[in-house]
C-alpha cells in the first residue's frame, strides 16, 4: 500500500465536502439545526455523522452570490491559505505506518543516484516524444490525435505526417463547410458536423477511408462538438441485416474516434414499436414491418460504446398509427414513455428529431412537439429540420419564428438541421437568423 501525505489531505478535504465527519469529530447532533442525519438509513453507523454545509433552502443564495455581476465575486476569489507539513523540518513530524513505502510529489528530491534533465529513451536508444506532441510543449496536434498513420516513436518521418495533418486541418477550415463552422460558432452554436458515411462504407475500404478522413479534417477544430455519421439507419433500407448495421456502427465510430478524437457520436433512426404503447397488435405489426429497428437491435449499438448521442425521428408519429386509433398526441406520449422507461439516456444522449414544424403550424403543434419530449425526461434536446422536401420534389420550411422565440428557457435544448447545400437567403444570413432561436446546429455536408 502506497500512502502519501498529499493522499491524507484529499481524504480529509473530501470528507468535509460531503459533510460527512468521521469518528474523531463527531458529536452529539440531535439539537444542531444544520444536521441532515435524517437523511441516512437506519443502518448508518452511529459514527457516521451528516451536515449541511448549505442547507437546500441556502442553495439558491449561494449560486447567486458567485454567479452575481457576471461571476464578479467567484473572479476575486483566492485559494485559502492552507497548512502544510514539511517532513524535511526540523520538528515536523511524518508518522507512517509500519511496513508502508513513502511517495514523494513534484517537490521531492531526486532519490539518490538519480540523474536530474534525463531524456526517456526508446528501446533503441531513440530520443521518445511524450504525450503525443512534439518537443516544445507548444500543443501542436500530433499526428496519432489526428488519425494518421502508427508509426514507429521517434521515426524520422513522424513529423512529416503530423505537418500533412495539420495541413489537411488548415484546407478543410477553407471549405464551404469549414468557414460554415466558423461562422456557426461566431454565431454562438454549439457545432455538429451532419455527414452520412453509409454509402461510402458500402463503396469499400478506399472511399471510406477518405471520407473518414475528409469529416475528421473537419471536425478536429475545437469549433465542433460532434458528429452525426448517419441518418435513418435500419430505415431507409441501405442495410439488409441486423450484423450489417452492427458491422458499419463499429467501423464508422472506430475509424472517426481515431479521425477526430473527443468529439461525440450521434446517429439518427427512428423505434416505431416504442409510439405502439401497450397495443399488442400495433407493436406485432411494426416489428414485422421494420425488422432492423426494434428496440433490442438498436439498444445492442448503444451498449457497444460507440454511439453518444441518438436522434429518434418522429415522423411516424403523425398518421402512423391510425389503423390502431392511435392518435398522433397519444403516439408522442407512447414514444417518450417506452424511452424513458428502457434508460437509454444512460447508454447515450437521446434527442427528438422533428420533422413537422415546417410549413403553417400552430402555436399548440409547436409547443407541444418541441418542449414535450424535454418536459417528459426523455429527451435532453430537440432537433428541428429547417426545410422539408416531399416526393414530388416541393420544399417547405420553417416559419414559426415568433413561436419558437418564445422557447426562450429550452433554446439550449434547440438544435437546427441545417442542409448547407440549399440556403434559404445565404449561409451566412441564414445562420444569423437561426440564431435567435436556437443554441445547436447541425451543418449537413456530403
Amino acid at each position: 500500500m502506497r500512502f502519501t501525505l498529499r493522499r491524507a489531505l484529499a481524504i480529509g478535504a473530501t470528507l468535509a465536502v460531503v459533510g460527512v465527519m468521521t469518528p474523531g469529530a463527531a458529536y452529539s447532533q440531535d439539537d444542531d439545526p444544520r444536521s441532515c442525519n435524517d437523511l441516512m438509513g437506519a443502518d448508518t453507523p452511529a459514527y457516521v455523522v451528516c451536515v449541511w454545509l448549505a442547507k437546500p433552502e441556502e442553495a439558491l443564495d449561494v449560486a447567486l452570490f458567485w454567479g452575481a455581476n457576471d461571476s464578479a465575486n467567484l473572479k476575486e476569489a483566492t485559494p485559502q491559505e492552507g497548512k502544510f507539513l514539511d517532513c524535511s523540518s526540523p520538528g515536523d513530524v511524518c508518522p507512517m505506518p509500519e511496513g508502508d513505502e513513502i511517495s514523494g510529489d513534484e517537490n521531492s528530491p531526486i532519490p539518490e543516484g538519480a540523474e536530474d534533465g534525463g531524456v526517456p529513451e526508446c528501446e533503441a536508444g531513440q530520443e521518445c516524444a511524450i504525450g503525443g506532441y512534439e518537443a516544445g510543449g507548444d500543443g501542436t496536434v500530433s499526428g496519432s490525435e489526428l488519425g494518421g498513420s502508427k508509426l514507429p516513436v521517434g521515426a524520422a518521418t513522424t513529423k512529416n505526417v503530423t505537418l500533412q495533418d495539420t495541413a489537411a486541418v488548415a484546407a478543410a477550415a477553407q471549405t464551404p463547410t469549414g468557414k460554415a463552422i466558423t461562422t456557426a460558432k461566431a454565431d454562438g452554436f454549439r457545432v455538429w458536423i451532419d455527414t452520412e458515411l453509409a454509402d461510402d462504407w458500402k463503396a469499400g475500404t478506399t472511399t471510406f477511408a477518405a471520407a473518414v478522413k475528409r469529416i475528421g479534417a473537419l471536425a478536429a477544430r475545437p469549433e465542433v462538438a460532434g458528429i452525426r455519421f448517419t441518418s435513418q439507419l435500419g430505415y431507409n433500407k441501405n442495410f439488409k441485416t441486423a450484423e450489417e448495421i452492427n458491422t458499419f456502427v463499429t467501423a464508422a465510430s472506430t475509424a472517426l474516434r481515431q479521425a477526430a478524437p473527443g468529439k461525440r457520436l450521434g446517429v439518427h433512426t427512428v423505434v416505431p414499436e416504442f409510439a405502439c404503447g401497450a397495443n399488442a397488435a400495433c407493436k406485432t405489426e411494426m416489428r414485422k414491418q421494420y425488422p432492423l429497428l426494434v428496440p433490442e437491435q438498436l439498444e445492442a449499438s448503444l451498449t457497444a460504446g460507440g454511439i453518444d448521442q441518438i436522434s429518434l425521428d418522429t415522423g411516424l408519429l403523425y398518421g402512423g398509427y391510425t389503423p390502431w386509433k392511435i392518435s398522433a398526441e397519444q403516439a408522442q406520449r407512447n414514444q417518450w414513455i417506452q424511452v424513458r422507461a428502457s434508460s437509454w439516456d444512460v447508454l447515450a444522449q437521446v434527442a427528438a428529431e422533428e420533422t413537422g414544424l415546417v410549413g403553417q403550424v400552430t402555436a399548440e403543434q409547436v409547443a407541444s412537439r418541441v418542449s414535450k419530449p424535454v418536459m417528459d425526461g426523455a429527451a435532453q434536446q430537440v432537433n428541428l429540420w429547417t426545410r422539408v422536401q416531399n416526393a414530388q420534389g416541393t420544399a417547405s420550411r420553417l416559419t414559426a419564428w415568433d413561436e419558437l422565440k418564445k422557447l426562450t428557457p429550452i433554446q439550449r435544448r434547440m438544435a437546427a438541421v441545417y442542409d448547407l447545400n440549399t440556403p434559404e437567403v445565404d449561409v451566412t444570413t441564414d445562420l444569423k437568423k437561426l440564431s435567435e432561436v436556437f443554441g445547436q446546429i447541425y451543418l449537413t455536408t456530403a
